[in-house]
Parts: C-alpha cells; structure tokens; sequence
C-alpha cells in the first residue's frame, strides 16, 4: 500500500520525466543513447520493464529508423538481463498502439517486456482485481540496473 498510496498521477509524459529525473524516482535500470528501460510501476509480473525511446511520439511507425532499431537491440538485452536476474520460463514483448489498443500513455510509444512463469496468473486479478507481487519494486531495480551494468555495452 505505502507504494501505491505514495504514486499519483503527474501531469505530462512520464517517459520525457524519466529521460531527465534521477533512475531512483522512476525504476530506470538503463539509459542507452536512444532509449531507456524503467519497470512498471503498475506490472503485470515481477520484472516487467517497458523500453521508451527518448522520441515522444506515439506511433511505432513515426519512430526514427535508428531509434527504432535501438529499441528492439535494448529489448534483445533486456532478454538476457532478465533470463539472468529472473530466470522466466518465457516472455510477452508488446506495444499497445493507441488507447483503442489499451495504450494507457498513447501519446509516447514504449514496448512493453514481461517476464512470465509456467503458472504464473491466479485468481487475485479476477477476483479482487489485484495482483499479488513477490518482490518490491525498489528491490527488482537494484538487482536489475546492476545486471545491466555488467552486460550492457555502448549503446
């Protein structure tokens, strides 16, 4: 609760606030020179990153070819970082285009990369409309910005 309680909705686009603020405030894990990696404040499953380009648009199409690809080499390292740190059984990579689609920040295009597990959904999101967590937030980011540190090279 405390995490939840304290995480109101800021005005503007929470992608361009992360490009400057400080990695603590918004679970960035990497900065690369197109894009960077922050966690999901809201995930899906432990370790669920989301790659935003430093380009605010909200199509995957209008993105600069070479920002494009260095988002999909980000996703690639973000695979391995994560296979490393979480040791997932699989993973959903996606983009939510547009709100139609379920984008919940349509205006800034990200992909979005979730870790998953054999058996990883229960009852609490039907039920209670709630997702049980194993680890904080705050926790995941260590472990992860320091795997980050040892397999990212320039970029």
């Amino acid at each position: 609760m405390p995490f939840i309680e304290k995480h109101e909705a800021e005005p503007g686009c929470i992608f361009c606030r992360a490009a400057s603020d400080a990695e603590e405030e918004h679970y960035v894990v990497l900065r690369r020179s197109r894009c960077l990696v922050m966690l999901n404040l809201y995930p899906y499953n432990s370790g669920h990153l989301m790659i935003a380009p430093y380009q605010h648009v909200g199509e995957l199409q209008r993105l600069e070819s070479e920002t494009a690809s260095d988002v999909w080499a980000t996703a690639q390292l973000a695979l391995d970082v994560l296979n490393i740190v979480m040791q997932p059984d699989g993973f959903n990579l996606g983009v939510n285009q547009g709100e139609a689609a379920g984008a919940g920040i349509a205006d800034h295009v990200h992909l979005h990369v979730v870790p998953r597990w054999s058996g990883d959904t229960n009852f609490m999101p039907v039920l209670a409309d709630a997702k049980v967590m194993p680890e904080l937030l705050t926790a995941t980011a260590v472990k992860l910005r320091s795997a980050f540190e040892s397999h990212a090279g320039p970029g």
